[in-house]
C-alpha cells in the first residue's frame, strides 16, 4: 500500500488570508472591550478638570496635564508615613512572594508529575478542587490560620497566602508532563540527582509556565489590596496599592478626585503591563501548550 504524504497548506503565515477573516471579524470587538478600560484610565489620568466632567463627555483627552498627577503628589507629601515605605513594603513582598512562588510550585509540580510516592493522585486532586474556590471563600479559615501562627503586622502576611497558587501548579505540571520519562531515567543512569534533573532538563522546557507564574504571582501581590486591610495593623507595614486606594478613596467622589483615581490606577497598573509585554511570548507559549500530553 503506497504511503500518504502530507501536503501542507499553501497560506503564508506572514501575511493575512482570506479563510482568516471571519476570525479576526470574531476577535476584534472583543479586543476592542478589553482595551478599552485601559485607554479609558490613561485618557482620564490626563485630563484637566474641565476634561473630566465635560458634557457631553469626551472619551479621549484634548488637552493632556499632568494636574492629576501633581495633586496626587501634594497628598502623598501631606501623608504621615512616606510614600517610599509604602513603595519598598510592596517591592519586598513582590520580590519575595514571587521568587517563593516560582520555586514551590515548580518543585511541587515536579514531584507531583515525576516522582513516585503514596498519595500523590490524591494531592494532586486536593490541587485541582482548589481551583474552584474564590479567595473571598477562604477569607475567614486563611485569617485565623495567620492569626493563630503570630504573623498579623508580618510581611509573612503578604506573602504566604500567595507562594502556593493551584493554578500555577496545575499549569506547570501540564508542562512537566510532556517531558519524557526515558529522558529522565537516562539521566538517573548517568548519575545526575534529582536537583541536576530539575534545572538541566525540567527548568528549560517549563519556562514559558514559569513565566506564566511570576505574572500571576506579581499580579496577586501588587495589586492586593485586602491583606492590608484583615491582617496589618501598623500603617508602616502596609503596600503601595493599599495606600493608593486609601489616598483616593475619600477624594473619589469629587471632580479633582476622579483624576487623581485615575492617576493612581495608572501608576499601579504600568508595572503589570511593562511585565506582560516583555513576557508575552513566553505566556502565549503557556496557553498554547498547556494542555497538551
Amino acid at each position: 500500500m503506497a504511503s500518504a504524504s502530507f501536503q501542507g497548506t499553501k497560506i503564508n503565515p506572514t501575511r493575512l488570508h482570506k479563510s482568516q477573516l471571519p476570525f479576526f471579524i470574531f476577535l476584534i470587538p472583543f479586543s476592542t472591550l478589553m482595551i478599552l478600560p485601559i485607554l479609558f484610565i490613561i485618557n482620564h489620568a490626563f485630563k484637566p478638570r474641565s476634561e473630566l466632567f465635560a458634557y457631553p463627555p469626551r472619551f479621549f483627552v484634548r488637552n493632556p496635564v499632568f494636574d492629576n498627577f501633581n495633586e496626587l503628589s501634594r497628598l502623598v507629601s501631606a501623608s504621615g508615613v512616606p510614600f517610599s515605605r509604602y513603595l519598598v513594603n510592596s517591592l519586598i513582598v513582590t520580590i519575595i512572594g514571587v521568587t517563593l512562588a516560582i520555586f514551590i510550585t515548580a518543585f511541587s509540580a515536579y514531584a507531583l508529575s515525576k516522582l513516585k510516592f503514596r498519595g500523590k493522585k490524591l494531592l494532586f486532586e486536593i490541587n485541582t478542587l482548589a481551583l474552584m474556590f474564590v479567595p473571598i471563600a477562604v477569607q475567614i479559615p486563611r485569617y485565623l490560620i495567620i492569626a493563630r501562627s503570630g504573623l498579623i503586622d508580618t510581611y509573612a502576611a503578604h506573602i504566604l497566602p500567595v507562594i502556593v497558587m493551584p493554578v500555577a501548579m496545575f499549569l506547570i505540571k501540564q508542562f512537566i508532563d510532556q517531558t519524557p520519562n526515558e529522558i529522565i531515567e537516562s539521566a538517573k543512569i548517568d548519575g545526575a540527582s534529582e536537583m541536576q534533573i530539575f534545572m538541566k532538563i525540567v527548568l528549560p522546557v517549563i519556562a514559558p509556565a514559569v513565566a506564566t507564574v511570576g505574572i500571576l504571582a506579581f499580579q496577586a501581590i501588587w495589586n492586593d489590596v485586602s491583606t492590608s486591610v484583615l491582617y496589618i495593623n501598623d500603617e508602616s507595614k502596609r503596600t503601595l496599592a493599599f495606600y493608593m486606594q486609601s489616598l483616593t478613596s475619600l477624594q473619589g467622589n469629587t471632580v479633582a478626585g476622579q483624576g487623581m483615581a485615575a492617576a493612581a490606577s495608572l501608576i499601579m497598573f504600568i508595572p503589570n503591563l511593562l511585565l506582560f509585554i516583555f513576557l508575552q511570548g513566553k505566556v502565549m507559549n503557556t496557553m498554547a501548550h498547556s494542555g497538551i500530553k
